[in-house]
């Protein structure tokens, strides 16, 4: 199987070009005109150790083109000035270096690796820009970068024409492989581990026999350095290293970040949400009463004084009213027996003998230890059964309605345990943990049952395995997932990501310890489990980060329906704790509020047709449904001069093109233990009249974006009387020009658009019963009238829908309404539009309405894809009309009163 990639993901086109258009002004790359320009404006420089990216940009520009930028990306802040990099020396002095730093936020799971590895062949499709630099924190995000590399590459090459391009990852037993990154006349892409360069002893910082360091070749070079998750990259340790790689600049790519420098792109996660750009997600949460016959520990604090230190615990005590559970405080020494007025259930061995303050970390006497916020004892073996029981049934369910889709379903456990999952005899043999032989007896339960028989032929012991790491005698251990125990772990399971994808592979559970906590991801997890005997101390978006990715099915291609793209976790707590956990971590890391969106499991009901779809049982129906069924084609028919009277017009209000300003800079630079570091010594601004460009091949690199004849864009460029302006700053002006012919083009097509009946092509009445689906009370309206309508419940997205469903419900002037269904889709020259509702109306003349709700019937108030895909649904059910079809976008269902 093969991952399929979509090139037409407009938030990713957006973050792409958010980055290409900071370096307005820089000279194209040649290969675009076909032509080079002068010596004075090439992106690439000479170096004395290879072939480099060169900056012609002054910081006033650069900064202007900042701004621009952030403009155009609603509700960012704009810079007054760039923000240096800033970090201490060694001796804790402050340094600020002015290295472009540039920040782009993008939701987990919404293809942030994509969007970078592709912005790489922007800036060396549009500017020539040719070596690159991956800074990754960890093994795990290194494997997962490489694995990203490998499989985006054909995609890219049929994208970008075959470009010639090299990536590798940085081995420090394979040094020559920087001479070749800085000496290669191609684009270069290297990935290197933040800890693989960061300290003065690293192999990379080290003079070797030929004199140089091999870190100079990369330094030498002035690379782009793109930051993978930089908020594991601020220490000044870090920052000193980033620095050290001399980087034109730093691109820095994260959904977390913990400063954001100079931010030009943000996709939060209540965006990407309510997109549908990522799994909803569901919460299962399962919590057990209070089980007094448990020897049960809650570790609340440590208690710290001048001279002693405490623990404050909580524990089942006997009372005179009987058990209760009570907070005590412990020095080392303290008997639990008898802090609880003697019960026996802790009587073997709960003596404290340590407590570690500065660890937050608790050890009694029989080998328990516990740390701070966490718990033992209580029910905690039979809520993690159950909670394994709850993920098979879950999967399941899933697994059977999506095999027909060719979608397979994973599962995903997180333990704190290896030994809980897989331990060793005494003679060294492997044997199964508890949630092995659980998760075995739970399988085979299920797969008896009839509705389950024939989903699996696979053996039980095929279906589940767990991603360890090893210690050198090959037995598993734990680990936190940054060692080099690690590595083969990750190789594993980021070489196995198109294998776990096919349904003939039996595997379907995964167990992992530590390895799954970033940098991994299947498309397929549909549940994430997390089994700890104490609280965990992950985080709720690093849980269900490795399970947010839209899924695939057997072609390799995405699901966009978010009746099927649902993550459903299996809490260890309780819904409400879990989901006001989740939308703090968001609400503190991102300033969105997130309320609301995160859906519990136990609140699902069936949405069902309320009666047999027949003539008999719903005449109204019927009656309005043989109107609107039809599909239709369209055809686009404007007059050439139309469109270069528009575009003229639109290019004579474009702003002044100015030349670029050359500012020359000379450092006196040393590179000493605390990384590069440079003292201004002057400067020296290049009059841009001294700088010629050559004329470029204007036709070709229009009519590579626009696909217009080139006498067509020979008379708009002619006619704006400002063609003049190529010479002045040829790609500022190209790409201002464009996007002003992109905007007339896109008008004259929406005006002169003309739709038409296909004859006996209808909507198939099957889209109905397809709307027959499971989903939450929180995204429905309940039909009190059911006579007016066709389901039990109405799927909403909004409070307008909301109030519009239910005023219909009670309108005594409406006399049918229904929400069409997802398939009834019109296509249009900008993507296919799925309108909102179909009514019947009669207040003394009967109307059939299409009717469009919007917050706003302002259309100076919505997108402008918005007004387009409108204006395209007025032209189909306008072909309508003499059947008495009305089409209305409206605010409300007192708006369908004006029309009849």
């Amino acid at each position: 199987m093969k991952l399929k990639f979509s090139s037409t993901q407009e938030y990713q086109l957006e973050a792409i070009q958010s980055v290409v258009r900071l370096f307005e002004g820089q000279p194209l790359n040649k290969g675009d005109f076909e032509v080079s320009f002068a010596v004075e404006g090439g992106s690439i420089a000479l170096t004395n150790k290879g072939i480099g990216n060169r900056l012609l940009l002054s910081p006033e520009q650069l900064l202007k083109n900042v701004q621009n930028v952030q403009e155009n990306n609603f509700g960012l802040s704009i810079n007054d000035d760039l923000e240096p990099l800033v970090f201490n020396d060694k001796e804790d002095k402050p340094i600020s270096l002015s290295i472009p730093n540039f920040t782009i936020e993008m939701e987990t799971g919404t293809g942030k690796t994509y969007t970078y590895l592709r912005t790489i062949y922007e800036l060396n499709k549009v500017y020539g820009f040719k070596k690159f630099v991956i800074v990754v924190p960890s093994v795990a995000i290194r494997e997962g970068t490489l694995k990203n590399l490998e499989i985006t590459h054909e995609h890219f090459q049929g994208l970008y024409n075959n470009p010639p391009i090299n990536y590798t990852v940085y081995d420090s037993k394979k040094l020559a492989a920087l001479r070749s990154f800085a000496t290669a006349d191609s684009i270069q892409v290297l990935v290197i581990n933040i800890d693989s360069f960061a300290k003065d002893d690293n192999i990379i910082n080290q003079v070797r026999e030929t004199g140089v360091k091999p870190i100079e070749y990369i330094q030498s070079t002035q690379p782009f350095v793109i930051v993978d998750e930089p908020q594991n990259m601020e220490t000044d340790v870090r920052k000193r290293a980033i620095a050290k790689l001399n980087p034109l600049c730093t691109l820095r790519y994260s959904a977390t970040h913990r400063n954001l420098y100079n931010l030009i792109y943000k996709l939060d996660p209540v965006q990407a949400y309510d997109l549908g750009l990522v799994k909803q997600i569901e919460v299962d949460g399962i919590s057990a009463g209070e089980n007094y016959s448990a020897a049960y520990i809650e570790f609340q604090k440590v208690i710290k004084s001048k001279s002693k230190i405490k623990a404050q615990l909580k524990i089942y005590v006997n009372d005179k009213n009987g058990v209760k559970a009570k907070s005590v405080k412990c020095a080392v020494g303290a008997d639990l027996y008898k802090l609880s007025n003697e019960r026996d259930i802790y009587k073997n061995g709960f003596i404290i003998n340590s407590i570690d303050a500065e660890w937050g970390e608790l050890e009694f006497s029989n080998g328990l230890s516990l740390n701070t916020g966490h718990k033992q004892g209580g029910l905690t073996d039979e809520v993690m059964k159950f909670q394994i029981e709850r993920t098979i049934q879950k999967h399941f369910e899933k697994e059977r309605r999506y095999k027909s889709m060719g979608i397979k379903v994973l599962s995903l456990f997180f333990i704190d345990k290896v030994a809980n999952y897989r331990a060793y005899a005494t003679d060294g043999t492997p044997i199964k943990g508890k949630f092995a032989l659980w998760f075995e007896e739970l399988f085979t339960k299920y797969t008896e049952k009839s509705k389950y028989k024939d989903l699996y032929d696979f053996d039980v012991s095929e279906v589940h395995n767990g991603y360890f790491s090893q210690d050198k005698k090959g037995k598993i251990k734990d680990t936190k997932g940054n060692t080099k125990a690690d590595n083969s772990t990750y190789n594993l399971i980021m070489k196995d990501k198109e294998r776990l994808l096919n349904q003939e592979e039996p595997l379907r559970f995964i167990f992992s310890h530590s390895a799954l906590r970033e940098g991994w991801d299947n498309p397929n997890v549909f549940q994430i489990c997390t089994l700890n005997e104490s609280k965990s101390d992950l985080k709720k978006r690093q849980e269900i980060g490795r399970g947010l990715r839209l899924p695939v099915n057997a072609e390799g291609e995405r699901s966009f329906e978010k009746r099927i793209n649902i993550l459903t976790v299996i809490a260890n707590e309780t819904y409400a704790d879990f989901s006001a956990q989740l939308q703090k971590e968001i609400q503190e890391e991102t300033s969105v509020d997130f309320s609301g969106r995160i859906k519990n499991a136990r609140e699902k009901v069936q949405v069902k047709l309320s009666k047999e779809l027949t003539a008999q049982n719903c005449p109204e129906f019927f009656e309005l449904w043989d109107k609107i069924k039809h599909r239709t084609r369209y055809r686009v028919e404007y007059k050439t001069e139309d469109l270069i009277q528009t575009a003229v017009e639109a290019i004579k209000g474009m702003p002044p093109t100015n030349k670029p300003l050359l500012t020359a800079e000379t450092y006196k630079v040393r590179y000493s233990e605390t990384g590069v570091e440079g003292d201004l010594t002057s400067r020296q601004n290049k009059k841009t009249d001294d700088i010629k460009y050559l004329i470029p091949d204007i036709y070709g690199y229009i009519q590579s974006k626009v696909d217009l004849t080139r006498s067509t864009i020979y008379e708009i460029l002619i006619r704006s009387e400002r063609f003049a302006e190529l010479e002045t700053n040829p790609q500022l002006f190209l790409d201002n020009a464009i996007t002003c012919i992109k905007g007339a083009l896109n008008k004259l097509m929406i005006d002169g658009i003309k739709y038409q009946n296909i004859d006996g092509s209808c909507y198939e009445m099957q889209l109905f019963e397809n709307e027959e689906i499971e989903t939450y009370l929180s995204g429905l309206f309940e039909v009190k009238n059911t006579t007016k309508t066709l389901y039990n419940y109405v799927p909403i997205d909004s409070s307008i829908e909301e109030e519009f469903a239910k005023d219909c419900d009670v309108d005594d002037n409406v006399k049918f309404y229904f929400k069409l269904p997802r398939g009834f889709k019109i296509p249009t020259p900008i993507g296919n539009y799925n309108p909102d509702w179909a009514v019947i109306f009669d207040d003394d003349n009967r109307i059939y309405f299409i009717a469009e709700t919007k917050s706003s019937t302002d259309p100076n108030k919505r997108r402008v894809a918005e007004n387009l895909k409108i204006a395209c649904g007025k032209k189909h059910f306008a072909v309508f009309e003499k059947e008495g079809v009305r089409y209305k976008v409206i605010n409300a269902v007192d708006d369908l009163y004006s029309v009849s």
